[in-house]
């Protein structure tokens, strides 16, 4: 790698742009899958009564499918399937966490850290993608049109 690009970036695509896309999905939505989701599964009373208490109508249904993004949304992200779709909807859930059941707090008791740090990196995803290194850049490669 050039020096001067390694010190100061390069706005062109590279594979090192990629990789790191790579490494922040799989390391950042492989440990949220694992680690938070698939915790939440099955939802338990307990995680529906914290859904009720802010103030979601239907707390079963919103415990569901918060426990849903967390997990299956994660894991979606982590292989780069789907990707910004699943990114938005774990982005929005962790909005949530860390608005709602964390009060925004990112010091102290209680504070929404993680949520922060999943949203901060499943926002970067919806903004710049999976990279090539995904299966969303997998199957949907452009073809190449038959030349004589």
């Amino acid at each position: 790698m050039n020096p001067r690009t390694f010190l100061f970036g390069s706005a062109e695509p590279s594979r090192g742009i990629d990789a790191g896309l790579l490494v922040l999905r799989v390391g950042l939505f492989a440990l949220l899958a694992l680690a938070h989701g698939i915790g939440k599964l099955p939802v338990s009373p307990e995680f529906v009564q914290g859904t009720a208490d802010l103030g979601f109508p239907l707390p079963a249904l919103f415990a569901w499918a918060a426990a849903l993004a967390e997990f299956v949304g994660a894991l979606l992200v982590a292989v780069g399937l789907l990707t910004r779709p699943a990114a938005l909807l774990v982005g929005v859930t962790m909005l949530v966490a860390f608005v709602g059941a964390h009060g925004a707090r990112l010091v102290g008791e209680g504070n929404g850290e993680m949520a922060f740090l999943y949203l901060v990196g499943a926002l970067t995803l919806v903004l710049i993608g999976p990279g090539r290194y995904s299966l969303d850049a997998l199957l949907h490669r452009p073809t190449v049109a038959y030349q004589r």
